[in-house]
C-alpha cells in the first residue's frame, strides 16, 4: 500500500529583508542637495546616489523648485579640447586630480571639493565659469575610460585635458600657443589675452 502524497500549496516567498540604514539614506539625501545645489543633472544623482528616482525628482524639485532638465548628457569629448574650455576643464582636472592624491575619500566627494575649488579659482580672476557640474562629472569619467587624459605642454609645464593619442614631446597648450582669434571677443568673462 503506498502512502498519499500530501500537496502543500506553495506560498509566495517574502522578500528578504534589506537592512537600511537612517544615516545612510541620510547622507544620500544629503549627497543629493548637495550635488542639485551645484546643478548637477538628474542623471548624475541616479548614478552618484542609491535613491529611488521617484524620490531624487522629487527632492530635486523641492531643492531647485522647479522640475530636472529633461535629456541625454552631453557625450562629446570635442567641448573639452576647444580653446577657453579646455584651460577651464584642465583648472577642474588638475584640482580633482590633485585632491583624489592628496585626500581620503569617495569619487564623487572629492568631485564635489574639486569643483567648489574651481569655481573659488574661476570667481576670484572674475571670468565666467564654463565647466557645469555635469561636464565636470561627466570629464572624470571620461578620463576614467581613456577616452581623454593629461597631457604635459612641452613650453610651461602645465598639465591639460587632450586626446589620449597626443604627442606629448611636442604638445603646446593653448595658453602658449593660442589660436589666432582666441582672446580678443567682446564678449564679457570671457579670457583676454594681451
Amino acid at each position: 500500500m503506498t502512502t498519499p502524497l500530501l500537496i502543500t500549496p506553495l506560498l509566495p516567498k517574502k522578500p528578504a529583508m534589506v537592512h537600511k540604514s537612517i544615516l545612510n539614506e541620510s547622507r544620500e539625501i544629503e549627497r543629493a542637495v548637495t550635488l542639485i545645489g551645484l546643478g548637477a543633472r538628474l542623471q548624475v544623482l541616479e548614478s552618484e546616489t542609491t535613491l529611488s528616482y521617484e524620490r531624487l525628482l522629487r527632492l530635486y524639485k523641492e531643492v531647485a523648485g522647479r522640475s530636472p532638465s529633461k535629456g541625454q548628457l552631453p557625450f562629446s569629448t570635442d567641448w573639452f579640447l576647444t580653446w577657453q574650455e579646455n584651460i577651464h576643464s584642465s583648472l577642474f582636472l588638475n584640482i580633482y586630480e590633485y585632491l583624489s592624491k592628496s585626500s581620503a575619500g569617495e569619487d564623487i566627494d572629492m568631485l564635489i571639493k574639486a569643483y567648489r575649488l574651481y569655481n573659488q579659482q574661476v570667481l576670484a580672476t572674475e571670468v565666467e565659469a564654463l565647466l557645469s557640474f555635469t561636464r565636470a562629472w561627466r570629464l572624470v569619467k571620461f578620463v576614467d575610460a581613456h577616452m581623454l587624459t593629461m597631457t604635459t605642454c612641452s613650453q610651461c609645464g602645465g598639465h591639460y585635458v587632450t586626446e589620449p593619442y597626443e604627442n606629448a614631446r611636442h604638445f603646446v597648450c593653448g595658453l602658449c600657443s593660442p589660436p589666432a582669434r582666441a582672446g580678443k571677443g567682446k564678449a564679457s568673462g570671457g579670457l583676454r589675452l594681451h
